[in-house]
C-alpha cells in the first residue's frame, strides 16, 4: 500500500481530488493478501470518461463476485496528480486498496481508442514499470490488453504480454484460473504465457515475429513457439441471457459523461455500414429476452438509484421488439421520473414509435446520424436511409415539440465528391425550413441545429480496410468548406481535428513498427492525445522521422486486396472474400440489404452459432 498520508496531501492540492480516492457506493473492498489472483484493471483516460465504460461495471462485478480473485480500478491521473505523484514518489495506485499497481498479478488495460496508447505508456511509467515487455521482470505483473482496438494488436505488441481477442466475459475467468493453477506449481511467467496463448482469443505477440519487403509491407510471420496458434480466433458469448450481467454499478463521486443505468440489449449489428468496424467484429447478432433485459434494469435501479435508463446496443432500434420493451419500461417507471435514452435513432418509421413512448417520461434533444450529405455516399457506405426518411423523421420530432437537434456525419468517405460535403450543409438547411413551416404558435424553445463531422478513418476488419484516407489538407478543405457555407444562425457547425484522425488510422492500420513512433512520441511528452489541448502533433511528426517511418505509408496509401495486413492472423468470423465483394459494391454504388432479410454469405454463420444469421 502506498504512504497514505502523502497521497492526502498531494489530494489537497490537485484538481478534482475525489477522481482518486475511491470509496463510492458499490465498489467492492478485499484484502489483496487474501485472494488467489488479483488484477489492476485501467481505463487510460480520467476517471468521469472511464466510470461511463459500461465494460468496466461488467468486469468488475464478475471478477470480484469469485471469492478467490479481486479486481480493483484504475484511471490516467490529470497532468497535476502526474506531477504531484513525481514529487512524492507515489507510484501508481489502485482506488480501492490504494495499493500500488506493481503488487498485482496482472496489470489489464482496455484499448477503446487508438489515441490512449501513450496514456497506456504513461500508467506503465507512472507503475514504476518497464515499457516493453522484453525489460520487464519475474517479479511483476502480466499485462493483458483487450477491446475494440486489440483486433490489431501489433502496434502495442511490444508492450503487452497477452491480448484478449473478443468477448472476455468467459475467457478471463478461464485465464485467471489457468494463473491460480499454475502459480502453485511455480511456474515463470515465460512458461505461464506459453499455456495461456492456447487458449482461444488469446494472443501473446512474444511468440511471433514479422517479416517485411523491400516496399515496406509485411512479407511473411513466423512462430518461434511452434505450439503457439498460427490463427487467433475471437471469443464471443452466445447466450447473452445466461451470461453474467452488471448487477450493482458504481456510483462515481463526481459526475461521470454518462451517469445512468446503462441495459445492454444485443450484440452485434446486421446493418453492414461498411464504414464501421463494431458491426463487422462482434457478429453475429445476440439478442436478449425482454424479461431479462426489465429484471437487469430493475436490479441496477434498485442497487443505484439512477434516474436515467440507456438502452445500448450497436444499433438499437434494430431490437425486434424495441417498442414493446420501451412500453413496459414506460409503464414501470414513468411514476418515478425516470427517463429512457438511446445512443441515437435511425431514421425510419419504426424509430419514430420508439420515440412516441420515450417522449412520454421527459423530451431531450435527439440525435440522428446520416453519416454522409448525398444519397449516393449513402448508397457506398451502405447507410440505408433516405432523405425521404430524414424529411418524415424531422416532421415528426418537430411536431412532437422537440427543438434541438444533432447530426453525426463523416467527411473524406471513399468516392466523395465536394456535392457530397455540401449536401451536409442541405440536410441541415432542410431540417432548419422544416421547423419554420410549421404552426409555431405553441413551440417552446428555440431551434437549434448542430452538424459535426468526423473524418473518415479506414479501419481493420471492414471492406474499407484497404482505402486510403484523405490527406490532412484535403480533410482540412472540405471542413472550412463546409464551415464557410454553414452561415445561419440556427445551425452550428463543429469538425474533428483531421491531424487526430490521421494519427489514428496510420495506428488503427499499423504494424510492431508504429510502436517504435509510439514509445518515441511518448518519450517527447506526448499522452492525453485524445484532448485538444495537450495533443502535439509536431511531436509526433518528429517521432515519425526520427524512427524513420513514413506515416503515409500506413494512412494515405491505396492498400492492395492481396496485401498481407497486419491483422489477417486474426479470425472474425467474417471473411476477406466478403469484405473484398462489399467493397466492390461500394465503388459499383450498390446497397447490401440488411442481414436480417437477406444473407450475404460473410461466414460468421460457419464459425460462431448461436446469433442470429438466415443461414443458421
Amino acid at each position: 500500500m502506498i504512504d497514505i498520508n502523502k497521497l492526502n496531501r498531494v489530494l489537497n492540492r490537485v484538481d478534482k481530488p475525489a477522481r482518486y480516492v475511491g470509496m463510492e457506493v458499490n465498489s467492492v473492498n478485499k484484502n489483496i493478501s487474501e485472494v488467489d489472483v488479483s488484477v489492476a484493471f485501467a481505463f487510460p483516460d480520467v476517471y468521469e470518461i472511464g466510470m461511463s465504460y459500461n465494460g468496466l461495471n461488467l468486469l468488475y462485478g464478475l471478477i470480484n463476485g469469485k471469492e478467490n480473485m479481486l479486481l480493483e480500478r484504475v484511471f490516467s491521473p490529470w497532468t497535476d496528480m502526474q506531477e504531484e505523484m513525481l514529487k512524492e514518489k507515489i507510484n501508481l495506485f489502485t482506488l480501492e486498496s490504494k495499493t500500488a499497481v506493481s503488487e498485482f498479478d496482472f496489470f489489464a488495460f482496455t484499448f477503446q481508442y487508438e489515441m490512449s496508447y501513450t496514456n497506456i505508456l504513461r500508467l506503465l511509467d507512472l507503475a514504476g514499470l518497464e515499457l516493453k515487455s522484453s525489460d520487464r521482470s519475474e517479479e511483476d505483473p502480466i499485462i493483458i490488453a483487450g477491446g475494440p482496438c486489440a483486433y490489431n494488436p501489433e502496434p502495442m505488441a511490444d508492450f503487452i504480454d497477452l491480448f484478449f481477442i473478443g468477448e472476455a466475459e468467459e475467457g478471463l475467468l478461464e485465464l485467471l484460473e489457468l494463473y491460480i493453477e499454475l502459480k502453485k506449481c511455480g511456474v515463470t511467467k515465460s512458461e505461464f504465457l506459453k499455456k495461456a496463448c492456447k487458449i482461444k482469443g488469446i494472443y501473446a505477440p512474444k511468440f511471433y515475429t514479422e517479416y517485411y519487403n523491400e516496399d515496406n509491407t509485411i512479407n511473411r510471420r513466423e512462430k518461434n513457439y511452434l505450439e503457439a496458434p498460427d490463427i487467433i480466433q475471437k471469443r464471443y458469448i452466445e447466450n447473452l441471457d445466461e451470461v453474467y450481467a452488471t448487477e450493482k454499478p458504481i456510483l462515481p463521486n463526481i459526475e461521470a459523461i454518462h451517469d445512468r443505468v446503462v441495459e445492454e440489449i444485443f450484440r452485434g449489428c446486421t446493418a453492414g455500414c461498411r464504414f464501421c468496424q463494431a458491426g463487422m467484429i462482434y457478429r453475429p447478432i445476440r439478442e436478449k429476452k425482454i424479461d431479462t433485459i426489465v429484471n437487469q434494469i430493475d436490479t441496477m435501479l434498485v442497487n443505484s438509484g439512477y434516474d436515467e435508463i440507456s438502452l445500448s446496443s450497436l444499433s438499437t432500434c434494430d431490437f425486434p421488439e424495441l417498442e414493446l420493451l420501451v412500453k413496459k419500461l414506460v409503464e414501470s417507471y414513468s411514476d418515478q421520473n425516470i427517463r429512457i435514452s438511446l445512443p441515437s435513432l435511425r431514421l425510419d418509421s419504426k424509430s419514430l414509435g420508439v420515440l412516441k413512448e420515450i417522449e412520454k417520461m421527459k423530451k431531450t434533444g435527439l440525435t440522428f446520424a446520416p453519416e454522409a450529405g448525398t444519397q449516393r455516399l449513402r448508397n457506398v457506405i451502405n447507410k440505408n436511409i433516405s432523405i425521404e426518411d430524414i424529411d418524415r423523421a424531422v416532421r415528426f420530432a418537430f411536431s412532437e415539440g422537440y427543438t434541438t437537434i444533432k447530426l453525426y456525419f463523416m467527411i473524406g468517405l471513399p468516392t466523395e465528391t465536394i456535392e457530397d460535403v455540401l449536401g451536409i450543409k442541405e440536410i441541415a438547411y432542410m431540417i432548419k425550413d422544416i421547423f419554420f413551416e410549421q404552426d409555431l404558435t405553441n413551440v417552446k424553445g428555440n431551434l437549434k441545429i448542430t452538424a459535426s463531422s468526423s473524418c473518415f478513418v479506414p479501419k481493420p476488419f471492414t471492406p474499407f480496410q484497404w482505402e486510403a484516407q484523405d490527406d490532412i489538407e484535403t480533410l482540412y478543405e472540405k471542413a472550412n468548406l463546409l464551415k464557410s457555407e454553414i452561415r445561419d444562425k440556427k445551425v452550428k457547425y463543429n469538425f474533428h481535428d483531421p491531424r487526430i484522425s490521421k494519427l489514428e488510422a496510420v495506428i488503427a492500420r499499423g504494424d510492431r513498427r508504429v510502436g517504435r513512433v509510439i514509445e518515441n512520441a511518448y518519450r517527447r511528452g506526448c499522452h492525453f492525445d485524445g484532448w485538444g489541448e495537450h495533443f502535439k502533433f509536431e511531436k509526433w511528426m518528429e517521432a515519425f522521422e526520427e524512427e524513420g517511418i513514413d506515416p503515409d505509408f500506413y494512412a494515405n496509401r491505396q492498400r492492395s486486396t492481396d496485401e498481407i495486413l497486419p491483422w489477417d492472423f486474426i479470425d472474425i468470423g467474417v471473411s476477406k472474400k466478403f469484405f473484398i465483394r462489399e467493397r466492390q459494391k461500394a465503388l459499383n454504388e450498390e446497397v447490401s440489404k440488411d442481414c436480417r432479410e437477406i444473407c450475404h454469405g460473410c461466414g460468421v454463420n460457419r464459425s460462431y452459432p448461436g446469433g442470429y444469421c438466415p443461414c443458421i
